[in-house]
């Protein structure tokens, strides 16, 4: 099929579907300006690796360096504003009977966006939480010590996300496996599908028996099948034509 064949089946689909489930990686966060965990850091940051400070072994033997280049990212995020992909997707959710939105991205943008079901794989950057405890933590005492300490047992206060070599929140990932199993179709977007166990979403999805519609700059390196349709191209771009390829008669700004 042509890619405008593509979009029209693939806009036929999504408009049928009762169930919707969503996938979003660090694709569309970078069309916001946040830099994707495979980008080379810069600045201060130029000699780290982010696999070297995103670990609960870098926190225990450095926890201020740890703390500060989270700050630094966090000034990031809460720069950058949702765009038109994180828009549709919001959008979607009010046009869709049933809609699940699943995240890796640890930036908020999707709620900010206006997105009611969010699940959040890899946590949130802008939330903290007592690194012993594992409580979230709405506020501290002002203080020289960094990483700020927990003001009900003392641990030292850590983002709240999901390093290298810790397991992915429990019921967030057992909600994002129901949501694959249950859906009649699937968009997976702005993600490699590499990084596991969320790669494994989409392909359960198909082997459930949903459509799959995968939005990426480039096919190279995804799955294809019967069930697996590419829209190759930003977010931004190819959510809003979908869904207005989708759902014609329907307004396009947020309502």
């Amino acid at each position: 099929m042509t890619g405008d064949a593509v979009l029209a089946a693939c806009a036929d689909r999504l408009r049928g579907a009762r169930h919707v489930a969503v996938l979003t990686g660090a694709g569309i966060s970078a069309e916001s300006g946040i830099p994707t965990f495979r980008d080379a850091l810069t600045g201060l940051w130029a000699r780290y690796r982010p696999e070297d400070l995103a670990t609960p072994e870098a926190f225990a033997r450095d926890p201020r360096l740890v703390w500060e280049w989270y700050a630094w990212r966090r000034a990031i995020v809460q720069q950058a504003k949702p765009n038109a992909g994180h828009h549709a997707l919001a959008r979607l959710g009010r046009l869709a009977p049933t809609c699940v939105l699943v995240t890796q991205n640890v930036d908020g943008l999707h709620q900010r966006a206006g997105s009611a079901r969010v699940l959040e794989l890899h946590g949130n950057i802008l939330r903290t939480r007592c690194s012993r405890e594992g409580r979230v933590v709405e506020r501290w005492a002002d203080g020289p010590e960094v990483p700020p300490r927990c003001a009900a047992c003392g641990a030292p206060l850590r983002p709240d996300v999901v390093w290298f070599g810790e397991p992915l929140p429990v019921e967030a990932l057992r909600a994002a496996w129901d949501a694959a199993s249950l859906c009649d179709v699937f968009l997976s977007v702005g993600t490699s599908n590499l990084v596991e166990p969320a790669a494994s979403l989409p392909w359960r999805a198909a082997a459930a028996g949903a459509e799959v519609i995968v939005i990426n700059t480039a096919v190279a390196g995804q799955r294809t099948g019967p069930r697996i349709h590419h829209l190759v191209g930003c977010a931004g771009e190819v959510l809003p034509t979908l869904l207005a390829a989708a759902w014609p008669n329907r307004p396009t700004a947020a309502s």
